[in-house]
C-alpha cells in the first residue's frame, strides 16, 4: 500500500503520517510549507517524521510543492502511483479568510479540485478529505448530524470547505472515485497550530499576558484530541464507500449518495465551555488566566456539537479522549518543545 498525504507538514498531517509510517506504510508527503504561521515548526514536523521512518523501517518521501501547481503534482502521481490519497492540505483559519479570500480559492478550490483531477488519473482505490464542522454554519440543532443542511455558511472558509464536498461527490459520482469527507470539529494535541486558541492560551497563561475571550466566555466547542482524529482516519483507510443501490432519490439524505462518496462527523461528542477548556489549562500549567473578555468574531458560531453515530457504526470507533488528558499532553509538548521549565 501507498498512501500519498497531502499536508503533511501540518498539525493533522504529521499525526497521521507518523502512524502510518509506525505501521510500516509507505507514505509520500506533500505539502507547500507556507508561513501562514511559524514555518519553523512545520520543518520540525517534517524532520520528525524522517526521523521515525528512518528508526521505523519505513519509506517516507515528502515533496514540498504547492497543490495549484498542477503538472507537478501530476507527475508526483504518475512516479509514485498512490493507492490512496488523503487530502489534508488547506488554507486554514475562518477569520483569516475574511481578510484573504484569495489564497482560500486558490488552495481549497483550485488545489482541491488539482487533487482530484490527478486521482482521476490513476484510479486511486480511496480519496479522503477534510471538511470542517464549520459547513453548517448557523444551524441551531444540536448536535449537528451530517443529515443537516449546510447551505448557510458563515465565513468564506466553510463555503470552500462545503465546495470540497460538492466537488469531490461530482467527480466520485462521474468517474467513480471512492470518496470520504471528514467533518473536523476543533481539533488540538501536541504539535497543534500556532493560531489556535489552546496553543494562544497556553503561551499567555505561562507568560502571564492578557488572553482574549471572545463572545465573553459563552463559546462552546466539541474539541477533539488529535489521536482520536488520526485512529479514526486510520481505520477509514481500507473501508471505501460503495455504490448504493438503494439511495432513495425521492428523499436524499445528504450523508450518503447512490454513488461511493461518504460524509462523517468526526467530534468528541461532549461540547464543552470555553471557560472549562481554559480552567483544564490553569490546572496543568498552574498559572491563572488573566482574561480580556470581548464580542463575537464575524464568522464565527457559538456552539459546535457533532453527532457521531455514523462514524461509530462504519469504524466501530467513538472519539472519547477527555479535555483534562489532552490538554495535559499538549502543555507537556509545549513546554518541552519551546524549553519552558
Amino acid at each position: 500500500m501507498k498512501v500519498l498525504v497531502t499536508g503533511a507538514g501540518g498539525f493533522i498531517g504529521f499525526h497521521l503520517v507518523k502512524k502510518l509510517l509506525l505501521e510500516n506504510i509507505e507514505v509520500i508527503g506533500i505539502d507547500n510549507l507556507n508561513n501562514y504561521y511559524d514555518v519553523n515548526l512545520k520543518n520540525a514536523r517534517i524532520s520528525e517524521l524522517e526521523r521515525i521512518a528512518v528508526e521505523s523501517f519505513s519509506k517516507f518521501t515528502f515533496r514540498k510543492i504547492d497543490l495549484v501547481d498542477f503538472q507537478e503534482l501530476t507527475s508526483i502521481f504518475k512516479s509514485y502511483e498512490p493507492n490512496i490519497v488523503i487530502n489534508l492540505a488547506a488554507q486554514a483559519g475562518v477569520r483569516y479568510s475574511i481578510e484573504n479570500a484569495s489564497a482560500y480559492i486558490q488552495s481549497n478550490l483550485v488545489g482541491f479540485t488539482n487533487i482530484l483531477e490527478a486521482c482521476r488519473k490513476i484510479k486511486v482505490s480511496n480519496f479522503i478529505y477534510a471538511s470542517s464542522s464549520s459547513v453548517y454554519g448557523g444551524n441551531i440543532s444540536i448536535p449537528f448530524s451530517e443529515d443537516d443542511g449546510v447551505n448557510h455558511p458563515v465565513s468564506l472558509y466553510a463555503a470552500t470547505k462545503r465546495s470540497n464536498e460538492l466537488i469531490a461527490h461530482a467527480y466520485s459520482h462521474l468517474y467513480k472515485i471512492p470518496s470520504i469527507g471528514l467533518r473536523f470539529f476543533t481539533v488540538y494535541g501536541p504539535w497543534g497550530r500556532p493560531d489556535m486558541a489552546l496553543f494562544i492560551f497556553t503561551k499567555k497563561i505561562l507568560s502571564g499576558e492578557e488572553i482574549e475571550v471572545f463572545n465573553n466566555g459563552e463559546m462552546i466547542r466539541d474539541f477533539t484530541y488529535i489521536d482520536d482524529i488520526v485512529e479514526s482516519l486510520f481505520r477509514l483507510i481500507d473501508k471505501p464507500p460503495k455504490e448504493n443501490q438503494s439511495f432513495d432519490l425521492s428523499k436524499p439524505k445528504p450523508s450518503n449518495s447512490w454513488c461511493a462518496h461518504k460524509i462523517f462527523n468526526i467530534g468528541n461528542s461532549k461540547p464543552t465551555p470555553l471557560n472549562e477548556y481554559i480552567e483544564a489549562i490553569e490546572h496543568v500549567t498552574g498559572k491563572k488566566a488573566i482574561k480580556k473578555f470581548k464580542p463575537m468574531q464575524k464568522g464565527d458560531v457559538k456552539v459546535t456539537s457533532a453527532d457521531t453515530t455514523k462514524l461509530e457504526e462504519y469504524i466501530s470507533f467513538k472519539p472519547n479522549t477527555s479535555i483534562n488528558t489532552g490538554v495535559a499532553k499538549f502543555v507537556n509538548w509545549y513546554k518541552d518543545y519551546y524549553s519552558i521549565d
